[in-house]
């Protein structure tokens, strides 16, 4: 592990009064790949302001961080490159094919690539990486990816250039996954070491288009460019090396100084800013982007072993008496969506089932009564001397959480909830608040994925998926659309049955959402262009220059 003796010091006093002598930037607007009116040109070193760095660098246990997924976005490469509409692209893997019953896939590799520690990215490698993200090695505290699909039987390597990759029962998502963002691939001298290595960043090789020069502890990681690399996805417009010299992820804490930081020009990203800035910031000319990602809404997984949440009309009500609508309004921007289902709508596959997220408060009141629920003097529903109790969990992951929250509490408070909140760090969210928990009537989510095949898994427990509602077995209707879409073999057989899925899910009052999610808020210098989203809004930085 080595410190940058060069990196800046950061002050607040400093930063905030450069901010306020920062003259107006050139407006730019968008995030589009390379533009055309700029010309890209090499050179240059940017840093990047970001709120944590987690606390492992564990590359099956890292790559899904919010935080870490950054860094391995720029040293690793994937196989598939899936764009922010979830289209799936040659990457690594120049062209595939797969049998009819989607059980048998054939992947042909890029001849040629290597790993930064010089060895080749060929057949051998990818199966090596595909048993690690199937299986991990747990007994080292090596995880699985999660949703590498559960399916997975084993990987032949044909041929140098060649993989062919079976599964036990059909597998549609298995492409698509090939993109998600724990599907790094890590040379296999790196993925043999012990987790005690691995957790060493300076120890892990990608073949990605930059390399780790130094990394800090709670500090920095600094990333400089790969000359020799020429294999980038088509999907972006660029394929040979980086037009930037080095990248550095700066931990800074606070998201006031992260901002002023680049309005100074101290800095050149600044992650997670305060969706009420964003609009100030806009007509300051500095670049904004809130991508959205692949995967779920953000909203609740409710417990159904909690009372009064084993009660579908409980759960209905509470779906028909959030007014999501007034979140956008009150804690977000125009740059928010209303959700449409529970996965979010540029997720392919995903339905709209609006009409059945419509705040509808006399509903709500309608059904708690129903349910036995009645209003007292205090305006608490009570029932057999009980309270109508709701306690949150805000998700430390996500900054607005709490204000979305607290919010909730209000329009539950007016129909009779008692709203409870309650907010932990990151730590100690993970240790107290989990699916189905006993004290945890709902749990936010905020899951990225790449496939909606892979959704129905996640809901419930079969092959040790997630059983977010907590309902076991007890719901044969949720379990039979789950096993006739992981059976599906086709898009055109499995495209009905998620909208069934979706359809069913909402109604039952089993996940509740609130808006759709943009869980990465990106603040830029307007000198900084051609960034680019992937389908999980994570900003790449390969195809970016410095403009004059």
């Amino acid at each position: 592990m080595t410190e940058r003796s060069s990196l800046f010091s950061l002050s607040r006093r400093h930063l905030l009064a450069s901010a306020a002598a920062a003259a107006a930037f050139i407006a730019t607007t968008g995030f589009d790949p390379v533009l055309a009116a700029d010309t890209p040109r090499d050179g240059g070193d940017v840093t990047f302001l970001i709120d944590s760095l987690g606390d492992t660098w564990i590359p099956n246990n890292s790559a899904i961080s919010s935080f870490q997924g950054h860094i391995w976005g720029h040293v690793t490469d994937k196989l598939v490159y899936v764009d922010a509409e979830g289209k799936a692209t040659p990457w690594l893997a120049e062209r595939w094919e797969q049998n009819d019953k989607a059980t048998e896939f054939t992947l042909h590799l890029k001849s040629d690539v290597t790993f930064s520690d010089g060895s080749p990215l060929d057949a051998s490698a990818v199966v090596a990486n595909l048993d690690i993200w199937y299986a991990g090695r747990k007994n080292e505290g090596i995880n699985p990816i999660g949703l590498f699909p559960k399916t997975y039987d084993r990987a032949e390597a044909v041929d140098a250039t060649t993989v062919k990759v079976f599964f036990k029962k059909p597998t549609l998502g298995f492409i698509p996954t090939l993109g998600y963002h724990g599907s790094i691939l890590i040379s296999p001298k790196s993925l043999a070491q012990p987790a005690s290595q691995q957790a060493d960043l300076s120890n892990t090789s990608g073949s990605g288009p930059y390399v780790v020069e130094s990394w800090k502890e709670g500090d920095h990681v600094t990333l400089v460019k790969r000359k020799d690399y020429n294999w980038g996805p088509a999907a972006v417009g660029h394929t040979g090396p980086a037009f930037l010299d080095s990248i550095t992820y700066k931990l800074v804490s606070e998201p006031s100084l992260r901002v002023a930081s680049v309005q100074s020009g101290q800095a050149d990203i600044a992650y997670n800013a305060s969706p009420q800035e964003l609009k100030s910031l806009k007509e300051e000319g500095f670049t904004v982007a809130t991508p959205r990602y692949l995967g779920f809404v953000n909203g609740w997984a409710v417990n159904t072993k909690h009372a009064p949440y084993d009660d579908v009309k409980v759960r209905q009500a509470l779906q028909a008496g959030i007014n999501r609508q007034e979140i956008i309004d009150t804690v977000y921007t125009a740059d928010w969506k209303l959700p449409t289902s529970f996965i979010q709508s540029n997720v392919p596959g995903a339905a709209d089932e609006s009409t059945l997220l419509a705040y509808d408060p006399a509903k709500a009141e309608k059904l708690l009564g129903e349910a036995g629920w009645a209003k007292g003097a205090d305006g608490i529903r009570t029932k057999d001397g009980k309270q109508l109790e709701l306690t949150l969990h805000s998700n430390p992951y996500l900054a607005t959480s709490k204000s979305v929250d607290e919010l909730i509490a209000q329009q539950l408070g007016k129909l009779g909830w008692k709203v409870n909140i309650r907010a932990y760090d990151v730590v100690t969210f993970g240790e107290r608040v989990k699916y189905g928990g006993p004290a945890i009537p709902a749990y936010e989510v905020t899951r990225s994925f790449i496939d909606a095949g892979t959704v129905a898994g996640i809901l419930t427990n079969a092959n040790n998926g997630e059983n977010w509602f907590a309902l076991d077995d007890r719901d044969a209707t949720l379990n039979g659309l789950r096993d006739k879409i992981s059976g599906a073999a086709s898009l055109d057989e499995r495209n009905p049955l998620l909208k069934e899925l979706q359809e069913y899910v909402l109604g039952q009052g089993y996940f509740i959402p609130r808006t759709q999610i943009v869980q990465r808020i990106y603040v830029q210098s307007p000198k900084l262009k051609g960034e680019v989203y992937n389908g999980v809004a994570y900003a790449s930085y390969y195809t970016a220059f410095l403009a004059d």
